[in-house]
Order: structure tokens, then sequence, then C-alpha cells
């Protein structure tokens, strides 16, 4: 199953803040895949009660910012998948980047758009797609529509773009900063997770619109994605575990 990932993702092209695949080891016949979005107890004890063999993330446990230490949150942690003989399995960039079953894409394809391009370099590497809505785009408001329809929240709007949408640039999760590349792109709209407190002057200044449809909720698509293709390709039962988070 790894090398069928790491074949898929190809995670030793990306300059990364932690490492992509197995963080944790755990039993090796593994039968039920369990994705969630982000590592932490809560989804550990859901995906323990579903009987799950491997826990696939995309937010993983361990990270280049976080101390180098294991503490008293991060031993509990580790003690539900150890003593339980689960494993843990995280992409992060890669998963962003995918141009199939990358979060960005698969926004992309859920809000209608056209055929993308790779967009929004991180430390060297486009983890972002920029996409056009053809033939002549859509009225900004069925943006907003999409967006509030395809994630499951209403998006923080800054409404400083054009009523027309023809192109737009999409960034998921925590990447508020793009906002200047997508407008010096000359794209009308950007979409990410997060927001910052400079954007919205940003916005308003440089014509565009920027849309914050939360770091959680623009990040499920892709590691729902792998699960269901596990599911597809090599007869893992998959059950994706939804534990909301309103940044």
């Amino acid at each position: 199953m790894l090398g069928f990932l790491d074949g898929l993702l190809e995670p030793d092209r990306f300059d990364d803040l932690g490492p992509n695949g197995l963080q944790v080891p755990g039993r090796r016949e593994v039968g039920h895949v369990v994705t969630g979005v982000s590592a932490h107890a809560e989804l550990f004890r859901r995906a323990l009660a579903e009987e799950a063999d491997l826990v696939l993330v995309h937010h993983g446990l361990l990270w280049d910012f976080h101390p180098r230490r294991i503490d008293r949150r991060q031993a509990a942690r580790l003690r539900l998948l150890l003593e339980n003989e689960v494993s843990l399995v995280a992409y992060h960039l890669p998963l962003d980047a995918h141009p199939v079953v990358g979060n960005n894409a698969l926004i992309a394809a859920g809000l209608g758009c056209g055929p993308t391009e790779p967009f929004g370099l991180y430390r060297g590497s486009p983890i972002g797609v920029a996409a056009r809505f053809e033939p002549d785009g859509i009225d900004a408001p069925e943006l907003v529509h999409r967006v509030t329809a395809l994630t499951g929240r209403e998006p923080l709007l800054f409404d400083a773009g054009p009523q027309r949408v023809r192109s737009i640039a999409i960034v998921s999760g925590a990447a508020a900063g793009e906002v200047t590349v997508a407008a010096d792109a000359g794209h009308d709209a950007f979409l990410t997770g997060e927001p910052a407190e400079h954007v919205m002057a940003v916005a308003r200044e440089a014509g565009i619109h920027f849309i914050a449809a939360g770091h959680y909720a623009t990040e499920t698509f892709g590691v729902r994605r792998l699960g269901e293709l596990l599911e597809a390709e090599l007869g893992l039962r998959h059950t994706f575990l939804d534990v909301p988070n309103p940044v």
C-alpha cells in the first residue's frame, strides 16, 4: 500500500515541513483504512472504534516547527496508536499538489473550473492550481455559492474583484499571502483556507476577490479521495472520519 501511495504522490519531489509516508508503524496486514484531515487524539479514538488498521491523514504528527521531544499530549496520541498496533501515514504537500487527487485540483473540479495549471510555489514546488471558468466566466455571487456548497460552510469573502469571474487561483490551507501572486498574475479570484489581516487591503487595492473557505474545509478532499482510491484499486475497506474544525 505504501508503495502504491508513494508512487502516486512522489513525496521526494517536495521540501516539506515534516516526513511524508509512514510515521507510526502498526500491524503488517491492513484491511481497513480510516482517513481524516489531521492526526490527533479524537480522530484516533474514533478510528479505533471503527476497528481501523491504519489511519491516513493530511496533517501528520511530526513537524519541523514542533519541539524535538515527546510531551504528554504527543505521548497520549502515540499511545493510542502503538498500544493498538494501528499505523499512521501522512502526506502533506504532495497531497495538496497532485493534479488528480490533490486538494487544489479537486476544489477546482468541484467548482466547475476548466483545465488547471500549476500555481503557488512553496520551497520551489507548485502546490496550488490556477484555472478558468469556461467559456466566459461566472458571476461572483455564483462562485461564492459554489464554494459554500462544496465546503459545507460560508466562506470569509473580500469581494473586491470583478462582477464576472473568469479565472481563479487556489491554494488550500494557510496560503493567504499568495493573493498578491494571484493578483499580479491577473486572476479575478483567489481561494485559500485561512485569512490573514493584511489581505483585505491587498484584495481591495488589487481588485481581486479573496475567499477564505477554512483550512480544514479546503483539505478534506485529497485524503478522502486517496482512501476511495485505495478501496477501488487495492480492495481495502475505507472510512472517512469528519472531525470538523472551524479554522
